[in-house]
């Protein structure tokens, strides 16, 4: 056989593999890979270790173990069995859940709103709303992806963790009343990102279980693979003896007693450490290993490894505003289905169910609750847990029939507004400050109004009239929202009339924050962390906007876009020599 044609064969059987799974690849949740970091060696060695087992860690340590020894070490534990997260009924009860096991981990931000980060294998995906939309082809182009790869990658996922979703009534009208507002044309069922209102997809099947970032690691070569759960990483590990710059070799990580393990690189020059540890994670992490602001490093008593002034900055939070609408008759169990993307910056997108998705035995309220603050933004003298536990008493004493209907919300694209973060203290565990100054751009601001304008035009619409009490004025629905008992914001008696002071007063978040180790400013094109050697990060804190109206497809996708960047890579490195 000539060198040519074996090289053929090579490839053929690459792509295969590649595209059906190894034959010894496993069914989620039954990995034998998968471990409790306790019964983790004290030392050991992998051509590549992943910190954060989340939306772009899973996939990429899936790929990744195709052809090398790959650790995945994850923070939380395994989102299976949890029927708070598999379940689509149970919406919001992982995010209520504030216990030391939960999936996810509260933090309140600067501006005073309630939000969660991940802590669970397959991150976000398993707290999320499900929807799956693909980011615009203009997003694509200027991160400089190769479209080809890209549309590979976003298959590659959706085989396996998108559906599409079953249509009812709520869903259909705020559809129909979306084009009658003019959000037009109407594109019907696609992933794709396209101006006017459409059906996009979701990670819940049609009997409603979630499928998350963990299920990739079915794609994952079973002997290439390790993942320790329950592995919280402290530092990166650098060696600068003998070196012109860091040189990224080991990460130091504890298991849930306590125990200090090291995980290093083995010998091979293309061997790197990748950190995908989310938004607030990544560039944590890397300042508590020495990478970051200078000043702030020296405050810690953190030895200054590389002066690095922009980790942590450019963070955002997309801004969330909502109407609650309440109904005169029953509306299905919904989340996110239904998108309608606008012209002038704002996404449309809506909810519904009897107490949210909350179920009328646990009183969650699913997305419209208290306990996950989302329409809580608290003044800082007021961020205590016995006000909360106030407005929770308070939901629970209200009639069922309070919580029937749902509501519209609208998200602002980009944003615009930037903030930052900064550590509190050297624990890893900890949440660090963080403040994404929400609406400080006005033209963030312009886009909620425009965007609770054409939410109101939906309420005003035909097709959504059966929802609808009749003679409930606009303004009413407003001051529902702006006086409900979840919000814990000083009242303005013109919150219905100003809608810039209804943005203000009921800004919440849907969990799409982002930055903090942005493209050329903390990592290259290619994710590598400037001025340090075999260190990339690889998630959502590398962009400068979210992508799309929902960000998990395309954080996904770019775990499964640069693993397989990195292989054709050390494929062609190694043909050439």
């Amino acid at each position: 056989m000539s060198f040519g044609w074996w090289r053929l064969f090579v490839a053929a059987v690459v792509v295969i593999l590649f595209f059906h799974g190894f034959s010894g690849a496993e069914r989620a949740p039954n990995f034998t890979f998968m471990h409790n970091a306790t019964t983790a060696p004290d030392i050991s060695y992998y051509d590549y270790i992943i910190v954060g087992g989340g939306t772009a860690g899973c996939p990429l340590a899936a790929t990744l173990s195709q052809n090398y020894s790959v650790l995945l070490l994850e923070r939380g534990g395994s989102p299976y069995g949890n029927p708070n997260i598999t379940n689509l009924s149970t919406f919001g009860s992982a995010l209520s859940d504030l216990s030391p096991a939960s999936p996810s981990q509260r933090f309140i931000s600067e501006d005073g709103v309630i939000n969660a980060r991940a802590r669970v294998l397959g991150g976000g995906t398993c707290l999320n709303a499900g929807f799956y939309t693909r980011a615009p082809p203009d997003y694509i182009r200027e991160a400089g992806w190769d479209g080809r790869l890209v549309n590979e990658s976003y298959q590659w996922v959706e085989r396996l963790v998108a559906f599409r979703p079953p249509i009812q009534a709520w869903q259909s009208a705020v559809r129909n009343g979306l084009m009658e507002a003019g959000v037009m044309p109407y594109n019907g069922f696609t992933y794709d990102h396209i101006y006017g209102t459409k059906v996009g997809g979701t990670i819940f099947d049609l009997e409603g279980h979630r499928h998350t970032a963990a299920d990739l690691l079915e794609y994952a070569n079973p002997t290439g693979l390790t993942v320790l759960l329950h592995a919280s990483a402290h530092k990166i590990l650098f060696r600068t003896k003998g070196k012109s710059r860091p040189l990224a070799h080991g990460v130091a990580f504890r298991d849930s007693s306590g125990t200090k393990h090291r995980a290093y690189l083995k010998n091979g020059s293309k061997n790197e450490i990748i950190i995908s540890s989310g938004a607030l994670g990544s560039p944590q992490l890397l300042m508590l290993s020495g990478v970051g602001p200078a000043e702030q490093l020296k405050a810690h008593n953190i030895t200054v490894v590389v002066a690095q002034p922009m980790v942590g900055q450019g963070m955002s939070d997309n801004p969330m505003n909502a109407i609650f609408v309440p109904s005169p008759i029953p509306a299905e169990v919904s989340l996110i289905q239904v998108v309608g993307i606008t012209h002038f910056g704002s996404y449309i997108e809506a909810a519904s169910g009897e107490n949210f998705a909350g179920g009328s035995t646990t009183k969650d309220f699913g997305m419209f609750s208290p306990k996950i603050g989302q329409l809580s933004t608290v003044p800082p003298k007021q961020r205590t847990p016995e006000a909360l536990a106030e407005a929770v008493r308070y939901m629970d004493s209200l009639e069922d029939a309070a919580f029937n209907g749902g509501f519209i919300l609208e998200k602002v694209m980009g944003p615009i507004s930037t903030g930052h973060m900064e550590l509190r203290t050297r624990n890893p565990n900890d949440n660090p400050a963080v403040t994404f100054n929400y609406f400080k751009e006005p033209q963030d601001l312009e886009r909620c109004v425009q965007g609770i304008e054409t939410i109101e035009k939906i309420i005003d619409s035909k097709a959504f009239s059966k929802f609808r009490y009749e003679g409930m004025s606009i303004a009413a629905l407003l001051n529902i929202t702006a006086n409900s008992p979840v919000n814990l914001l000083p009242k303005h008696a013109n919150a219905s009339r100003s809608l810039d002071q209804f943005c203000k007063d009921t800004v919440m978040t849907i969990w799409h924050y982002h930055g903090g180790c942005q493209v050329g400013r903390v990592v290259d094109h290619d994710y590598k962390v400037l001025g340090v050697d075999a260190l990339r990060v690889i998630d959502g804190s590398t962009f400068n906007y979210s992508p799309g109206t929902n960000p998990q497809a395309t954080v996904m996708m770019l775990g499964r876009y640069m693993g397989k960047t990195i292989l054709d890579e050390r494929l062609a490195s190694d043909e050439s020599n």
